[in-house]
């Protein structure tokens, strides 16, 4: 599966969890078992990562979402700003560029007609704060 599949794949395991507030691991389980999808080891680290560090990374979208409170965000949004935080936080190896790139074509795909500018703006917002604490 390339890298973006697998990122994609991380995306729907984080919305999902976002909607029915199961664990990531109980997702995994769920659609194995029914034989919706296999799960990707790249999709499987990145969701789990979002799920350990879940209060970090939603204090970092609220920074950046002053005028917008996290129950107003699309579950799309949320999850999207949720899966690229992370991975520019705790994926070294993934330029930021890319994270946000990919959550930003992740938008137009899954998202509704301003959320790849939005996501865009907060994300790129965010990459400035994390890469002064790095």
């Amino acid at each position: 599966m390339k890298r973006r599949e697998a990122r994609e794949q991380a995306f729907i395991l984080v919305f999902q969890q976002n909607i029915n507030h199961d664990s990531i691991d109980e997702i995994i389980t769920d659609a194995e078992e029914s034989e919706e999808f296999r799960v990707d080891p790249f999709a499987e680290r990145e969701s789990k990562g979002v799920e350990l560090h879940l209060n970090e990374i939603d204090e970092i979208i609220s920074r950046y979402t002053k005028s917008w409170k996290m129950n107003r965000l699309s579950k799309v949004c949320i999850s999207l700003l949720r899966l690229c935080i992370y991975e520019m936080k705790w994926e070294e190896e993934i330029p930021v560029s890319v994270s946000i790139n990919e959550a930003v074509d992740l938008a137009k795909k899954y998202g509704g007609a301003e959320d790849p500018k939005f996501l865009n703006g907060v994300l790129g917002s965010a990459a400035k704060e994390l890469e002064q604490h790095d």
